[in-house]
This record gives C-alpha cells, structure tokens and sequence, in this order.
C-alpha cells in the first residue's frame, strides 16, 4: 500500500540522463551548476530553519529526460561535501524516500524550488506467501547475476534486506537497467508491484545473458578451433619446408599457394581478375567446404591453361608443300587451301597486322568426303607443315551440350568442354584441331551439341568464346579447326555455313598405286615385320588389288589387302613353303588371296553381263562411301495377269519415286515420237528395280538412268555395257543438273565404264576431274532425254517383240 503525506518545499537537483532511487547512495560533482545550486540552496534552507543537531540538508533528486522533469522524485540528504576521488569537488547525497512533484516555488539561492507531496509506503505485516515467495526469487536471482559478476560481498548486503521495498530499490544499482526503466521503478509506488518489476527486469537480464553466453562460448570454440587449426597448418608448414630443403627442392615450389601462382602466372587482365576473385573466396572458406574443392580444381584448369602461348608458324610456303606432298598424294584442293593460308599469314605477320579487330589469323575447314580418303591424317599433315601442335577431338557419337561448351561449376564432377580441353592438351592458343566426324554429332534431352559449335567455329565470334566451366572469355581465333564430314547433308546448314567447304572425292587408280606404293606398303612391311627388300609388290599387283579387289573411293580396304598379302607372304616363309626376298606380281594375288572380289562389267562375258538383256540401264550415285554404279531393272507384267500400274522396289525415297513416275509419263506421251511400242503401256503393269533392296536410296539423279532402262524394256534394244548416265529428267525430256558429277565419273572410271552421260549444266564440273581420268572417260553432256537414248541404246540386230 503507499499513501501520501503533508507537503514539502525543496530545491530540484536535476539528474540527467540517471536514475537514484531510495536507499541508493551517489557521489554529485559541485563542478555542476546545477547540482552546485541545488546543494547551496539545500545548506542555506537548512541554516535559516536553525535545526539544532545540524539537520541534513535536503535535495530533491528528479530524473530529467531529454529536458524533460519526471513526475517522481527522491528527497535525498546531503551526507558530505568534499572532494571526490579525483580531487574535485562534490558531495555525498543519500536517497531517502519518493516525492510526488507539484507545483513550482520560491526559495533561497539560485536553484529550482517546487512542492512536493512525500510518498508513504506500508507493507501488510505478515508478508503474504505470493509476497515471501517473489522476496525468495528476486534474491535468488539477483545472487546469482552477483556470482557471475564475482561480487560475492554484494550477495551477503542483498540477502540480508528483508524489506519489500528497499529490496525493490535496491535494483537501482543494477548497471543492466535502462533508464526508463529505472524511471518505470521510481514511479512505481507500491512495494510489492515494484519488486515484481525489478524481478522480471532481472530475470530478462539473465536470459539474455544466458543466450549471450552461450553464443560467446560458441564463437571461442570455433576461434580456438580455427587457432589450433591455424597453428597445426603452420607447423606443417615448416615441416614441409624442411622436408624441400632436406631434398634440395625451393620454396616456391609450394603448389598450394594459389595465389602466388596467380599473380606469377602471364594472364590476359580480366582472367587475372577472375581468379584472384577465386583465391579471395578461397581464402575464407574452410578445407571442409565442398565450395574450397571447385575452387581449387577451377584454379587448377585456369592456371594450365596455355593463355600466352603460342608456337611460331613456320613461314617456309614450299617447305609446307613439300611435307604435304610427301605425307600425302592427291587432295590437292586441301594443300592449295592451306597454303594460300600460311602465305596470307606471312604476309599478315610481316606488316604487323597480326590481331586485326580483336581477331587472328585462324581458319575453320570442312572436309567433306567419302572414308579412307585420308581426312583425319590430313589434319596431323597440317599441322606438322605449320609447325603447330596438333589435337583430335573425336565427336562422333557426342550428344550433350555439355560435352562443348563445359558444365556449370557446381556440378558434381564438373569439366570444361572438349575444345577447352583440346587447348589445354595441346599447350598453345594456336593448335591445329581437328573436329573428328561432325556429321555424327546428335542431340536430345541434353541440348544440341552441333548448336553449341556454332560459336567455336565462327570466326566472327569465337575471339570471346565462353565455356560453362571456366565462365572467362577464351580466344580462338588463332586455331585452326579442321571439321571431317562424310555425309554433308548431315550437318546442319547453319554450322556448314561457317566453315569453308572442302570437298575430298576419292582418288584415281593411278592415285591409289601411287598411295600404295609410297605409303601403304612401307607401313604395311614395319608392321609385318619384314625389311623393304624382303618383299617388293609390283605395280601390276597393286593396280590389280585397286582395280579388281578393292573398289572404294578411299585406300583404307586397300591396305587391309596389302597387310593380309604380306601376312600370308610372311606366314609361308616361316613355314618354309617360300623364299624371300619375293616379288609379287598380279598373277599371283590368286593364290595369295583368293579371288579378285569387282570385276569390272566390261570384262565379263557378253552374255554374263546385267545389261545383256533390255530393261538394264547402268546409272551413276553418290553414297557414303563416295561415288558408285547403279544398276536400274525394268520390265512389263502379262497382260494377263491384269497388275496395271507401276511397281518400284529396293527401298526408294519419294524423290526417286515421282523420278519414275515422270519417266514412265514422258515415255507414254512421247512414245510415238520415239517410235516405242507404248500403246500396251495403259493395259501391262510396269516394274522397276534397283537391286541391292537391302540399302536405302532416294535422289532425282537416275531419271534418266530410269527413263533408259524403259526405253530399252519398250524397243527391245540392249544398253551399251560401257554406258553409265546421270541426270534428273523433266516431264517434256529436259535433262537437269544434279550433283556429285566428281564423285560419280570416279566410279564410272574405277568400274570399267568408257562412256558416261551427264547433264549439260554440269559440264563446268568437269574441273574439278583429275585430267587422267577425263581422258579414259568419254563424256557427252546432253540437253535432252533423247541424246541419252542415241548415245544409250544399241542398234537392235534382231528384231524382238516386246512381249518378250
């Protein structure tokens, strides 16, 4: 309970920002005008009253808030005045009891007067059990925030007080409490609901400094464990580094310091900057983090990178020729290329002009041929005449992205792309590369790889290419990428639209023995074991096993047979069925070997060959494995059997279809000019075959090879056995262009073919033929179907009905 009792007059002594509660005693410094002023007023009150005894003089202590008076006070006494412990001068003022502020007054001195009601305080006598109880906790808890503290002559003073209320004002010299809520106690009047107060301040204080605490004890576990840490890599530190000395080894061999390295390596500047980003995060991460391991692998990859290397073109043009000629006989289009391309470098070289717009002088390729034709180790060819290192990258099969342009860091088992890694294993920013089968790339749910090369190999572009990996910009256009293709509508237009096309056709006969003779066979003998004059092949033998047991565009089956023949050669002389040294000649591949497996149409028996009968053209396409001979069949149905229409079979794309459809058209509407029997035509079924059914053909190319086979079927005249054609045909007869014209006259001629048929426009095609085999090929570029017919059909000796 507190009541209030008669007035009392007293001068302020204004506290700022501080709290004094009953009970508590301060020092005051007189320095203070304020405090001076009230302390002189309260001794010249206490002088003029004439108290005998020497009555205290007597303050009034009000808390005052940013200029603002509280509503409660303190009457306090002055003990003494004297010197504080710092020499100053002050006095000693003991807390008495609350006052009630009212009404401002006058008084002696300078100081502020006011009135003031004094705050009577009783407590129920006997305490309460909730009051006794809450006297038990506050006590408790204000020894146990001492004993932290180690203020342990304190804890004796606090549970010696028994009253409610000087207990409850005894909080006031916690150095905790705010000063509102120090304040929230002096204007608290009741005992017991002070106490209440002061207990759940404390009680606060505690918790929080409980969480304190324990996040204080946290954080030294993990300083301690970082030192221990720090002091254990130290120290295998120094024993490293006595171990390099014991072994002779220096101290800046120490692969860990990534940073050193960084700032010891030559960088381009903002790849520098990168990776002492890198090394930064490195440096605050822990060896635990998953994080400090990709750092470590990116700064690994980063720093072997080749960025300032580069190996010196050689700028010998004829010295380059002659290496490739050496290495290679034929592909002159490739070798013309790669020489216009050192001398473009030269001449670049001698003026300065050696980065033009951020750029280098590098070049993108497309070889494009048949296989065996010697695309892959064209590109080693290239390379050592350049004087660059060399790489392959094998994309065949590849179908994710990734596999191009790298993974994202954060993925488990994260690598850069294959080209990033054809520079690294190359060790300088200007290798050859060779981009092994393109045309086999595909796609699915990982990307599109072939969209991902869009970037490597546009020189517009691949100065700033950017892998997912190493995220920095990585110069390409110093390389020279050197893509190999067979099927060139396998690639896709947009990536064959960067590259320079380079077409590799097949070789020639003569070609093919000279590749034998100076290449094949040397390898051949190493590998069978046997010295160049322990077996000599002539070159009847090799002209033979190109010509008549091997028919392909390249040369690869051709040194299978050459390494079979020696073999066996070397397999009868171990069992002592031969003598070396031995000349093989072409008579005796036979026994050898076996049987020749192409015998050339020209060379069988009259009777024996497939166009000995009317209705077989021969035709001329282009497959993957370069130019071949296609044979057409055609034949009429019994009227008989009432099968009206047209049958075509051996697996035949819509192209070749409509191709028959228009051919059969022609014949009907222009069978009277040709002078055929096609009135029958409406009432017999007619048949057409391509025999190999088993390979898939399409094209407009054997329109007119078709349009022969009928036209021979109709008029009973046999095609020439040494005639093959090509040409899309026309509703009214024209014969189109068509491509391929190089690939196809190469297996007309290694077919044994003399004449050949080919459209008009592709007379310009020509060019590209070697001479000598232009000059085995009679070659009639015609206009129309009806030249094809002259130039196709033989004179028919015998008259033959149709029916036939």
């Amino acid at each position: 309970m507190a009541s209030t009792s008669t007035p009392l007059t007293l001068p302020v002594l204004p506290l700022d920002d501080e709290v004094v509660l009953p009970g508590m005693v301060v020092p005051l410094d007189l320095n203070d005008n304020d405090v001076r002023a009230a302390v002189e007023a309260a001794q010249a009150a206490a002088r003029s009253s004439g108290s005998v005894g020497g009555s205290k003089p007597k303050v009034l202590l009000v808390p005052r808030i940013d200029g603002t008076y509280a509503n409660t006070g303190v009457l306090g006494t002055v003990e003494q005045v004297g010197r504080l412990a710092d020499g100053d001068p002050g006095a000693l003022i003991r807390g008495r009891s609350r006052v009630r502020i009212g009404a401002g007054t006058t008084g002696p001195g300078a100081a502020l007067w006011v009135e003031g009601l004094a705050v009577e305080e009783t407590v129920p006598e006997p305490l309460p059990g909730s009051v006794t109880e809450l006297v038990t906790e506050y006590k408790a808890l204000a020894t146990n925030w001492l004993k932290k503290r180690g203020a342990w002559q304190v804890v004796d003073r606090v549970q010696q007080i028994d009253d409610v209320s000087a207990l409850a004002d005894n909080s006031g010299y916690s150095p905790f409490l705010s000063t509102p809520q120090k304040v929230e106690l002096l204007e608290t009047a009741d005992p017991v609901a002070r106490l209440k107060l002061a207990t759940e301040q404390l009680r606060e204080h505690l918790a929080e400094q409980d969480v304190a605490e324990s996040i204080a004890k946290d954080v030294q576990e993990g300083v301690d464990k970082q030192q221990r840490e720090f002091l254990l890599r130290r120290q295998l530190d120094a024993v490293r580094k006595e171990l390099r000395e014991l072994n002779g080894e220096s101290a800046g061999e120490e692969s860990d310091d990534y940073r050193a390295r960084v700032e010891a390596a030559d960088l381009p500047e903002k790849v520098r900057e990168a990776a002492l980003k890198e090394v930064e995060k490195l440096e605050r991460s822990s060896d635990q983090s998953p994080e400090g391991s990709w750092i470590r692998t990116w700064l690994d990859t980063v720093l072997e990178l080749p960025w300032s290397e580069r190996t010196e073109d050689e700028y010998d043009i004829q010295g380059a020729q002659r290496v490739l000629d050496a290495e290679h006989s034929g592909l002159e289009d490739v070798k013309e290329r790669i020489t216009e391309y050192l001398a473009v470098l030269k001449r670049r070289s001698e003026r300065g002009l050696g980065v033009v717009g951020g750029r280098r002088g590098g070049a993108v390729l497309a070889l494009v041929g048949p296989p065996g034709v010697g695309k892959t180790s064209l590109g080693e060819s290239v390379a050592h005449a350049m004087g660059r290192k060399f790489v392959r990258v094998a994309l065949g099969g590849v179908r994710d992205e990734a596999e191009i342009r790298g993974h994202r860091r954060t993925y488990v088992g994260a690598l850069p792309g294959r080209i990033v890694r054809a520079i690294k294993e190359a060790g300088s920013m200007n290798p050859v590369v060779l981009l092994d089968e393109i045309d086999k790339v595909g796609s699915d749910f990982r990307g599109d790889p072939a969209a991902a090369l869009l970037e490597v190999l546009d020189p517009a572009q691949n100065h700033t290419f950017r892998d997912h990996y190493l995220e920095v910009e990585l110069d390409l256009s110093d390389v020279v990428f050197l893509a190999t293709a067979n099927v060139l509508e396998a690639i896709p237009e947009a990536l064959l639209d960067r590259m320079e096309l380079v077409r590799l056709d097949g070789y020639t006969e003569d070609e093919k023995v000279v590749i034998a003779r100076d290449h094949l066979l040397p390898r051949q003998l190493e590998r069978a074991g046997l010295d160049k004059d322990e077996v000599t092949l002539g070159e009847s033998a090799l002209r033979k096993l190109a010509g008549e047991y091997t028919r392909e565009a390249g040369v690869r089956n051709l040194e299978r047979s050459v390494a079979r023949l020696l073999r066996k050669v070397a397999a009868q002389h171990e069992l002592g069925e031969r003598e070396l040294p031995f000349t093989v000649e072409d008579t005796d591949l036979r026994s050898l070997i076996g049987r020749p497996h192409h015998v050339p149409e020209a060379a069988q028996d009259p009777a024996e060959r497939r166009t000995a009968v009317p209705g077989v053209a021969t035709g001329l396409a282009v497959t993957g494995a370069g130019g071949d001979v296609l044979y057409v069949e055609a034949s009429l149905a019994d009227p008989e059997t009432g099968a009206a229409g047209l049958t075509l079979t051996g697996q035949l794309g819509d192209v070749m279809k409509e191709s028959a459809q228009i051919a059969l058209s022609f014949l009907r509407s222009h069978g009277a000019e040709l002078e055929l029997p096609v009135a029958d035509l409406k009432d017999r079924g007619v048949h057409i075959h391509f025999p190999a059914g088993a390979v898939p053909k399409d094209g407009p190319s054997a329109g007119v090879t078709m349009t022969t086979a009928l036209a021979s079927l109709l008029s009973g005249r046999q095609v020439r056995t040494d005639v093959a054609m090509t040409g899309e045909v026309s509703l009214t007869g024209r014969v189109l262009p068509i491509g391929g014209v190089k690939q196809k006259l190469l297996a007309a001629h290694r077919a044994g073919i003399t004449t050949v048929v080919i459209p008009k426009r592709n007379e310009a095609d020509l060019d590209d033929v070697p001479a000598e085999v232009l000059e085995k090929l009679d070659v009639h570029p015609v206009t129309d179907v009806r030249q094809v017919l002259e130039l196709a059909l033989a004179p028919a000796a015998v008259e033959v009905p149709v029916a036939a």
